[in-house]
């Protein structure tokens, strides 16, 4: 293997200019030799210069004419940077760009039999062996220079998290970048957003963790301009936060899980050669369709999907959740009978009722997805330092003088959602409530009671106002009890998604205009 020639030095040392002579008396505190050799500039051959598999730099490598037209007039005036790479050569961490437009002046005045300059470089050969730290130093450099591109900041960060370093070490690449150790480990997610999207993103303020959410749903209709929206209000708003923010990322997540469960059952029904009936048919028009719940055999047997399969008929719709529903398109064409106490044929929808019905699908829809950004809130509350006051006093009132909704939920026992909301393990996973023996959460609560009692108070609370809006449409008849709730956890911080306000719109303080007009 060769070995890299002798580098020229440009600087000296006081030990340089004149060799000892007689010990010093004083002894001088001894600095690691590692330290010496960061400072030190030597003058290197340009063609053993390569450019280093680590450094972040990735497009926009080559130097411009500007620079090219810089060097070939005046050489390279500040120091690149490189480490040893074992064969005789230096990889560029650092300046690589400067160092191609050296080579690229030398070999110009090779041919006009000019001499040919040396580059200036600080050799990092304590780096030989540490990329992690070598690839941070490179991001760190380009990140301040104009031309970095967005995709290498980001590739770098990935490059970064995936490399394996220690969690000291992690953590100080983390500061060292100011960015969070979540900001690392979400840079290879967001590494797959285009180069417009990532354009976008950072030209709005999105940090890494929100660039992976963005590459998350990037492919949802409208998915950038609604972040982007939900962004700006949320930096418009006193204290910031991500409300805003979660409220939108639940929704497009949701849209994504809804045409990815769509496209299955539509696979499904295809690749069965099964056809699917249309949701509405034009008013006026007559809807010969039937579900085979409502049908018979000729003989009066309930007729099931698998007895039907060869029927002409057989056809499907999707529910809600985009789960089959079979039909028979004419029954009385394929000579089926209805059951006994069938109800009549619904008619064709007019316009306004096919507008009420989308409304109240949305709606379900929304509230549905409302309540597990609600519920990830909430759980932060019972998992933090210390619950606030205003919490306290409402899971004290409800406590005692429990509603209905409270006493029911306390009736069954449940212990998953508490578990869920304190993050601890279930106590009643492998039990039924009928063969428990003793209280479930008795072990946590003589651990935790002293310091974290009234999390798992307000977590007992917090479970039963969670279960009484548990179902899709309850944001249709939302009582006192649940708007207060809902207000508890706005006053805390909590973004209201849409659908949530116009659940508690009846019981929303109004502003004092509105008192004075009504």
């Amino acid at each position: 293997m060769s070995t890299a020639p002798q580098a020229k030095k440009t600087t000296t040392t006081p030990a340089d200019a004149a060799p000892p002579t007689t010990p010093l008396k004083t002894a001088q505190p001894e600095q690691p030799a590692v330290e010496e050799t960061h400072d030190q500039i030597v003058r290197l051959d340009p063609a053993l210069i390569v450019r280093d598999d680590y450094n972040a730099r990735t497009t926009r490598t080559e130097p411009d004419d500007e620079l090219k037209a810089s060097v070939a007039e005046l050489g390279v005036q500040d120091p690149i940077h490189v480490r040893p790479q074992g064969n005789g050569t230096y990889g560029a961490f650092k300046g690589w760009r400067r160092a191609q437009a050296q080579q690229a002046a030398n070999t110009t005045a090779a041919a006009r039999g000019r001499p040919a300059r040396q580059i200036p470089a600080i050799v990092r050969a304590d780096l030989a062996d540490n990329d992690a730290m070598t690839h941070l130093l490179s991001l760190i450099e380009n990140e301040h220079r104009e031309q970095m591109h967005n995709r290498d900041r980001v590739k770098a960060i990935e490059t970064l998290a995936l490399i394996e370093v220690s969690e000291e070490q992690r953590e100080k690449t983390a500061r060292a970048l100011k960015i969070k150790r979540t900001e690392l480990r979400a840079a290879r997610r967001a590494a797959r957003l285009d180069d417009t999207h990532l354009h976008h993103a950072r030209a709005r303020g999105f940090d890494l963790v929100q660039m992976a959410e963005l590459a998350d749903v990037s492919d949802v209709s409208r998915a950038v301009q609604v972040l982007e929206d939900a962004h700006a209000r949320d930096v418009a708003e006193e204290g910031g936060g991500r409300g805003h923010w979660n409220q939108a990322l639940a929704r497009l997540q949701q849209a994504k899980a809804e045409a990815e469960a769509r496209q299955r059952a539509l696979d499904a029904l295809e690749k069965a050669d099964v056809p699917l009936l249309p949701d509405y048919f034009p008013h006026g028009t007559k809807n010969t369709s039937r579900p085979l719940t409502e049908l018979r055999t000729p003989l009066g047997a309930p007729l099931t999907p698998d007895k039907h399969a060869y029927c002409p008929g057989h056809a499907a719709r999707l529910d809600e959740d985009f789960q089959p529903l079979w039909y028979c398109c004419d029954p009385a064409k394929y000579g089926h009978k209805l059951r006994p106490g069938a109800k009549q044929a619904k008619q064709s929808m007019s316009e306004e009722e096919r507008e009420a019905r989308a409304r109240t699908i949305a709606g379900n829809k929304a509230w549905k997805t409302a309540r597990t950004v609600r519920e990830d809130f909430v759980q932060r509350l019972c998992t933090g330092r210390s619950l606030p006051d205003a919490v306290r006093q409402f899971a004290l009132r409800t406590v005692m003088s429990p509603p209905s909704l409270y006493a029911k939920w306390c009736e069954k026992s449940e212990t998953e959602a508490v578990a869920r909301l304190l993050k601890v393990p279930d106590p009643g996973a492998h039990t039924s409530r009928h063969s428990r023996e003793g209280d479930p959460f008795d072990e946590l609560v003589r651990r935790q009671g002293k310091t974290r009692g009234w999390h798992q108070v307000f977590a007992q609370v917090a479970a039963a106002f969670e279960y009484s809006m548990r179902e899709p449409k309850a944001w249709q008849n939302l009582n006192r009890h649940q708007a207060a709730y809902l207000m508890c956890l706005t006053a805390e911080g909590y973004r209201l998604s849409d659908v949530e306000e116009l659940a508690a719109t009846a019981y929303l303080p109004r502003p004092a205009d509105e008192d004075q007009a009504a």
